[in-house]
């Protein structure tokens, strides 16, 4: 008997969980952040997969970090 079950499928849907409730939560999410909090990677997939999968409202802005980068924040709206 084979076992189906992708990995990554699973670790993907577990973050999506992750940062859904931060976001539902408040807060807003850098990749920084979800790599500190979550272990997550690939933000702008996690966020796709929100928006596409779950319908949820999520804005992204463009933020400075202290070092100068600029980078992607993304917020639920409600």
């Amino acid at each position: 008997m084979s076992n189906n079950i992708n990995e990554n499928e699973k670790s993907s849907q577990s973050q999506n969980a992750k940062i859904a409730e931060y976001l539902k939560q408040g807060h807003s999410i850098t990749p920084l952040d979800a790599l500190n909090l979550f272990g997550c990677m690939r933000l702008g997939a996690r966020i796709a997969d929100l928006k596409d999968r779950y319908n949820m409202h999520i804005i992204t802005n463009m933020v400075t970090t202290s070092n100068g980068k600029r980078v992607a924040s993304y917020k639920l709206v409600d």
